[in-house]
């Protein structure tokens, strides 16, 4: 059975391998989506890939995946954290959903420990680097066989 999982970055992510190196490393997000695409490809994934820095696209592919999708995974970048919307939209989604963020968001500053994605999730996904994504789709390859 072929599952179809999609993958939402956030604001900011497609400057992965520009900006705080110290952070996130010199992996760009492109980088990430082939090593994702690589696992997919094996594991029997169909995977689809989005990016923006707009709120209301990234609301709109999650009301797309309601659809067509059998699991979500979403690092929403700094949305994490502020975004009502992105949360609501979560929150009616009737496929599973696993948060990821490339750093530990709780050894970071303050206002980052929060997240309105959280209680939504199943499952999170923080402070294990560009690997992180590999975890999220393993992790939601094995959820959905249940």
């Amino acid at each position: 059975m072929v599952n179809k999982i999609i993958i939402l970055n956030g604001p900011n992510l497609n400057l992965l391998g520009e900006r705080e190196k110290e952070k996130y490393g010199n992996i760009t997000l492109s980088d990430i989506e082939n090593n994702c695409k690589q696992f997919a490809k094996k594991n029997d994934i169909t995977l689809s890939l989005f990016q923006s820095n707009i709120e209301g696209e990234l609301v709109e592919m999650i009301q797309k995946a309601r659809k067509d999708q059998q699991g979500l995974i979403i690092n929403a970048g700094g949305y994490t954290h502020t975004s009502v919307a992105i949360h609501d939209a979560l929150k009616v989604l009737i496929v599973p959903v696993i948060e990821l963020h490339i750093t530990n968001i709780y050894n970071r500053e303050e206002f980052r420990h929060k997240s309105l994605i959280s209680k939504i999730a199943k499952g999170i996904l923080c402070g294990f680097g560009p690997e992180s994504y590999i975890m999220a789709l393993q992790a939601m390859k094995n959820f959905l066989k249940k």
